[in-house]
């Protein structure tokens, strides 16, 4: 005879159940298991009703016990669970536990009524300064341990707010002065994170998480000290490389000029060979345009001692240029003038010369050069005057 397998166990139990159990002989595992799980001490998920639209007695009945007792074993209650939550590092659950106990002291006390129970009931005697050094304590340990869900949390400011909540009960909590400390650290509030662990050690100086966070602190400061060091340094080079630059173009007599519509150009920009010397080699950004044929060719550092045939030569003939307009002898150059003229510009002519003229202008950091095929430069011309008429 084979083992006997789990589908082909009998459907009902061989022996009778007892009677308190017999009414589940009808209901199916899923059912009984739902109903288990209504029974707080077998509840594997929170079920608030009875089963049928009702509310769950049992489990509203182990809520009310919760909130049963002195204002300080009720918060106490919630202090404990929030603690066994804080330990599996469930931060959010434990802070509602916490906020929990500090609620429980804040609520008023409830006057008992003498006509309620019986005449010889026992009276149980409270200690109330006791019972207010309990609460104390308690709301003390509330906050610092909210402090702690907060930190994990990085809510640095509730942090904050929890650990002064705490030091107004108890001014020498080291656990406020080092969570105030390290929430300020995060959020580079380094004299505030500085004060709070000062503070600390001076109540106990030999504290090992604190004077940890002291060199943490110091290092930071150094850290950011040194990022502010560098940043004014390069800002002070660069406002120094402007004034450089500034000399260098005054002492050349080019004019320079800044529009609305400035071009984004990247990296190029006219700059000095050496940024610091203003009588350093000067080179310029130059567009040659190709205005009869919508075309151009970009010279992102055009020196100043160069001529433009030193750079048409490499450039012309154009690949586009079908006729064979464009050639170092067939084209002529020109430039636009300060008064929205037009001069003719030297192809074998130094760029410095031609701007130290006065004449020409550097716009947004660019010059302008209109590159035309020789034979076409007179109605180019006559072309430009029209618009510039108009």
């Amino acid at each position: 005879m084979g083992d006997l397998k789990l589908e082909d166990a009998p459907a009902q139990p061989s022996a009778a159940l007892p009677p308190a159990m017999a009414s589940i002989q009808a209901q199916s595992t899923h059912d009984v298991l739902q109903n288990m799980n209504r029974v707080p001490l077998f509840m594997t998920t929170l079920d608030d009703t009875d089963g049928e639209g009702g509310e769950n007695v049992e489990l509203e009945a182990l809520k009310a016990l919760a909130y049963e007792g002195t204002r300080a074993e009720v918060a106490e209650n919630f202090r404990q669970q929030g603690n066994d939550l804080a330990r599996n590092k469930m931060w959010s659950d434990a802070k509602e536990f916490y906020n929990k106990a500090i609620a429980a002291l804040r609520a008023p006390l409830q006057p008992q009524d003498a006509e309620e129970g019986p005449a010889d009931m026992d009276v149980v005697v409270v200690d109330e300064e006791s019972e207010r050094e309990k609460e104390r304590h308690i709301e003390e340990a509330s906050y610092i341990n909210r402090a702690l869900c907060n930190l994990e949390k990085k809510n640095y400011r509730s942090c904050i707010q929890d650990c002064a909540s705490t030091l107004r009960l108890n001014p020498s909590n080291l656990k406020a002065f080092y969570r105030s400390a390290s929430a300020c650290l995060a959020l580079d509030k380094l004299p505030e994170a500085s004060d709070a662990c000062n503070r600390g050690l001076a109540i106990n100086a030999s504290n090992g998480p604190l004077k940890t966070l002291a060199t943490k602190i110091t290092a930071r400061k150094e850290s950011l000290e040194s990022i502010a060091r560098v940043r004014r340094e390069r800002e002070e080079r660069k406002k120094a490389e402007e004034r450089s630059l500034k000399l260098a173009l005054k002492s050349r007599n080019i004019v320079t000029r800044t529009s609305e519509k400035a071009p984004d150009m990247e990296d190029a920009a006219i700059q000095l060979e050496k940024p610091l010397d203003p009588t350093s080699a000067l080179s310029i950004p130059v567009i040659l345009l190709y205005p009869m044929h919508a075309h151009s060719d970009f010279i992102k550092a055009f020196q100043e001692t160069e001529t433009l045939m030193d750079h048409l030569q490499y450039i012309l003939p154009v690949p586009w240029d079908q006729a064979e307009e464009y050639t170092k002898a067939g084209v002529e150059c020109y430039m636009e003038t300060t008064s929205g003229g037009l001069i003719k510009a030297g192809k074998k002519i130094a760029m410095g010369k031609i701007l130290g003229s006065g004449k020409c202008e550097i716009l947004d950091g660019l010059v302008k050069v209109n590159v035309v095929p020789k034979e076409k430069a007179s109605g180019w011309i006559e072309e430009f005057k029209k618009r510039r008429s108009q």
